[in-house]
């Protein structure tokens, strides 16, 4: 576990990028897509001055070393700890190549890191916020993989985005106990791509889901209170740009989310249009909009 210290007469503030996930040639000097990344990442850096930076997936394309490198001189530019997890573009090299550039930022001044078991993927591990000695939130940072088959209602077997797995569930309970057991009931997950429930949850919110991932809501209706929420979820913000790219059938992740009651927010990225937050069943799901 990796321990960050915060002060009693200030919030512990978290920045997250997603998705910058440029290649080796956009991040030649001049180019255009390196120059965006670059201003929103400065801009937002200065704006919310934060305490923590993290980067919820796809932080490049697997086997662009350059890249992967440049955005870590990036981050370690701020002097400011940085924490990533890896998503699918990240994971399609395989695990070894995946290791590789964990080696290399564990070895930055600035990145907050652990591999973890690899059992269970590259990057399940948690940062414990610390206040006066007393661990008082911690973030839940966890791989999601690359594809994972699934069956669909015919019988046949189909691959599709990946799923936090069995044994990654199992760890995930260990750690919320662990927390528990040091008088930490307040966690956030932290991963790349979203668990089923994100379906559920914008099919709930949503007036008209259909229209939204269509771009036809405005953003000026994604607004608290705003026209496209039903009414149980009037405290919703923000829009649905494309359909959600989760497992295909529900991966139970929620409903142990539920069950142990510590988890009020999950933050993920890959679906790059989409930016909302709802509060779904007491848990706020929330997208992180791609970077640059």
């Amino acid at each position: 576990m990796i321990t960050l210290k915060k002060s009693a007469d200030k919030d512990f503030i978290v920045l997250n990028f997603s998705d910058p996930q440029l290649s080796d040639g956009e991040w030649e000097v001049g180019h255009r897509n390196r120059r965006i990344l670059e201003k929103d990442v400065y801009e937002l850096v200065e704006r919310v001055k934060p305490d923590l930076i993290t980067v919820s997936g796809d932080l490049a394309w697997a086997g662009n070393d350059i890249a992967y490198d440049a955005l870590a001189d990036l981050l370690d530019s701020f002097d400011i700890p940085w924490a990533p997890v890896w998503g699918n573009h990240d994971n399609q090299g395989g695990p070894e190549m995946v290791d590789r550039v964990a080696d290399r930022y564990m070895a930055r001044k600035n990145c907050v890191y652990e591999k973890g078991d690899p059992v269970i993927g590259n990057g399940n591990y948690v940062i414990a916020v610390e206040e006066d000695g007393r661990i008082v939130s911690a973030l839940i940072m966890m791989d999601s993989h690359d594809g994972a088959d699934y069956t669909d209602a015919d019988g046949n077997v189909k691959r599709c985005w990946a799923k936090l797995t069995e044994p990654q569930l199992v760890w995930y309970e260990e750690q919320i106990h662990m927390l528990e057991g040091l008088g930490c009931s307040d966690t956030a997950i932290i991963m790349h791509i979203p668990c089923y429930a994100y379906r559920e949850a914008y099919k709930a919110a949503f007036k008209n889901p259909e229209e939204s991932a269509r771009q036809q809501i405005k953003l000026e209706e994604g607004v608290p209170g705003g026209d496209c929420w039903t009414d149980d979820y009037k405290d919703s913000y923000g829009v649905m740009y494309e359909l959600c790219a989760s497992y295909e059938v529900d991966d139970g992740v929620f409903e142990v989310i539920r069950r142990l009651g510590s988890t009020r927010h999950v933050l993920v990225g890959h679906d790059h249009n989409n930016n909302f937050v709802i509060r779904y069943q007491g848990v706020k799901l929330a997208f992180a909009l791609k970077t640059g």
